[in-house]
């Protein structure tokens, strides 16, 4: 018996000193990728006044926590920015149990999460300076896109947490359109030819989410198809060895690079003060989000943020010279 507490007390100090660990500014310099190396980045090209510029964001969030400020500097520049979101985020039970207030969440509550979190995702791009009218709510189902993309292409997936098989989300693009890979490659096709983006963000392959890498490999396939593969920049929000560090509100650190994906040719967009605090607020707007993993979101409350022009690390050829992915 006295072992067994000896156990448990170990475990849960470990476990503190684990989440005071990671929550030290200093923490962050103990990983590659220190300030000294982001300085080292070269900046992201600037935006062009006209320009269209498309976020895919994998669930509402994800375009704040990658591009905040980037959308800031694009529409200050003059460019005109679109807003996707393939998922309304309805598969995160224990926001549905603080949300609804309930200890076992029905799909009805899950539906209705959804819902919120839609509503959460515009106000948040509002705060930003993308209007209504510029963004779109896919609505397939949260955690399922791989299985639209391979075992259910054409046959219709029901998500096991919803409950639903096809499209419900209030304010949707498509309404009622079934959970398939090829319903899903279908509005994204209608967005691409809506927006005619010239430049689109979109999740790099190395995210450690599957609903980020599938919308990765769609992206860069409609791209490709068009092509218009030199459009796509790339961003990471699920990099990996609880990436970014440290945890919490560090408006005056740099973020580094994530280390999923830290051989990707990265760039760096510096952010003003005043992007900073409209980047935090954009966050706050996610209140669902907030109260599970606040100190995870606003971990990319930084000095800058990251794009890549390419979604895989250069190769070397026989010869030893390096090899870009795009010059194949």
């Amino acid at each position: 018996m006295r072992r067994r507490h000896v156990l448990i007390t170990t475990a849960v100090l470990g476990a503190a000193g684990l989440a005071a660990w990671i929550n030290l500014p200093a923490v962050g310099r103990v990983f590659d990728a220190g300030a000294d190396r982001i300085a080292a980045l070269p900046p992201t090209a600037p935006f062009r006044p006209g320009q269209r510029v498309l976020v895919l964001s994998p669930h509402p969030d994800d375009e704040t926590l990658c591009c905040a400020g980037l959308i800031q500097q694009a529409r200050a520049a003059g460019a005109r920015v679109f807003v996707a979101w393939a998922t309304a985020g309805d598969g995160f039970e224990l926001d549905a149990v603080l949300t609804r207030r309930v200890a076992d969440p029905s799909p009805q509550d899950m539906r209705a999460l959804g819902d919120t979190r839609t509503a959460e995702a515009r106000r948040a791009v509002a705060l930003l300076g993308v209007p209504p009218e510029r963004t779109f709510m896919l609505g397939y189902p949260d955690g399922g896109l791989f299985r639209l993309f391979t075992t259910h292409y054409a046959e219709p997936y029901t998500a096991p947490r919803t409950g639903s098989g096809a499209v419900y989300v209030q304010g949707a693009l498509t309404p009622g359109a079934p959970y398939t890979g090829r319903a899903l490659e279908a509005d994204l096709t209608r967005v691409l030819g809506r927006v005619r983006p010239d430049l689109v963000l979109a999740p790099a392959p190395q995210d450690f989410h599957t609903d980020h890498r599938t919308l990765s490999y769609l992206a860069m396939r409609l791209l490709s198809a068009r092509g218009q593969e030199a459009r796509l920049r790339y961003w990471v929000v699920h990099g990996g060895l609880e990436w970014p560090l440290p945890k919490g509100l560090h408006a005056g650190l740099p973020l580094t690079l994530p280390p999923l994906a830290k051989t990707l040719p990265w760039a760096r967009a510096d952010l003003t003060p005043a992007q900073v605090a409209r980047k935090r607020a954009a966050v706050d707007a996610y209140r669902t989000q907030t109260r599970v993993m606040g100190r995870f979101m606003h971990a990319f409350v930084r000095q800058n943020e990251l794009l890549s022009a390419d979604p895989l690390p250069e190769e070397r050829g026989a010869d030893g010279l390096e090899v870009s992915p795009t010059s194949r």
